[in-house]
């Protein structure tokens, strides 16, 4: 029965143990958990949002030296600081991988083995390896924000202050790991983006060069969308999914093609909705506030339509 203000003034502290007691005995009833409950087991490491945030200011320091990381750093010591940050990086990124495969393993994974050892540095290797990729898809990226934004002044306000281009780099950063078989630890990357910028990618996404958002509070981009080159998104944008096929239990069938297609030099104007496997063809430009469910040709414009006097 719930407790009415009445009853909270006179309790005793003996009638709060009681509450206390009661709630501790029914939240540690397996009924209560299932699902929601993730065993330990002695030498399996879990994921850490704090190690991951460590590592996304490691990234951006050296993709983006002096705007990120030691802001005293200069053409003399640039090396040395690149070369210290990624060290200290690939220790902390294969630490976390290995703990990302620890997890995936679940209850079949007995604490961590040789192999997995072996296979998160690999992993955190070779993603290092993939770093001069990363800046140059960054680099097109900044570009694309400044030449689309007159209120722009400089590339490195850009990096500074624009929330797309953190977002954009820990997509980058997740999808890189995403291709190298990493498990969980890329989407904890985007969803940290997430929660910094209002911005949701998928790590899943694929996405070509010179990729911009304006503003970017709520877009959403699903994990099969496919975003060719010099695409521009304003806020608000839903590259979604229309409907979900079901199997014989009614679940939702997972990794199935269910978002859209958005080919070369296609802009879409804030709060617009495209869901489905649809296309956006090559230059078309999609209107602010509507709904389109449908393809686009080519070199389209498709706007809200005006109401009738």
């Amino acid at each position: 029965m719930p407790i009415t203000l009445t009853e909270d003034i006179i309790m005793s502290p003996l009638n709060f143990t009681h509450i206390l007691t009661q709630a501790v005995d029914e939240l540690s009833e397996s009924e209560s958990y299932q699902g929601l409950f993730h065993q330990h087991k002695d030498g399996e490491p879990l994921p850490s949002a704090r190690v991951l945030c460590d590592i996304i200011e490691l990234a951006r320091s050296i993709l983006f030296p002096g705007y990120y990381g030691n802001s005293t750093v200069n053409s003399r010591t640039l090396k040395y600081h690149i070369g210290v940050n990624t060290e200290k990086l690939f220790d902390l990124l294969s630490e976390q991988i290995l703990a990302g495969l620890c997890f995936e393993g679940g209850d079949d994974c007995h604490g961590c083995t040789t192999k997995q050892r072996e296979d998160a540095s690999r992993m955190a290797a070779k993603f290092i390896s993939r770093l001069p990729y990363l800046r140059k898809k960054l680099a097109t990226d900044v570009e694309a924000a400044y030449n689309g934004d007159p209120a722009a002044h400089s590339f490195g306000e850009v990096i500074f202050c624009y929330p797309a281009i953190k977002a954009i780099s820990n997509y980058r950063i997740a999808h890189e790991l995403l291709l190298l078989g990493v498990p969980l630890i890329p989407r904890i990357i985007t969803e940290m983006a997430h929660s910094e910028t209002g911005i949701d990618i998928h790590p899943a996404a694929e996405i070509g060069d010179h990729f911009a958002i304006d503003h970017g509070t709520g877009v959403v981009i699903g994990a099969t969308s496919i975003i060719g080159n010099n695409v521009k998104l304003y806020q608000g944008v839903t590259l979604g999914a229309k409907s979900f096929p079901l199997d014989e239990e009614g679940k939702p069938i997972k990794g199935i093609p269910r978002h859209p297609i958005l080919e070369d030099n296609v802009i879409v104007y804030s709060n617009a909705t495209i869901l489905g496997r649809i296309t956006v063809g090559r230059d078309a430009t999609v209107g602010g506030n509507i709904w389109v469910t449908e393809d686009v040709p080519p070199r389209s414009r498709i706007v809200q339509t005006k109401a009738k006097k």
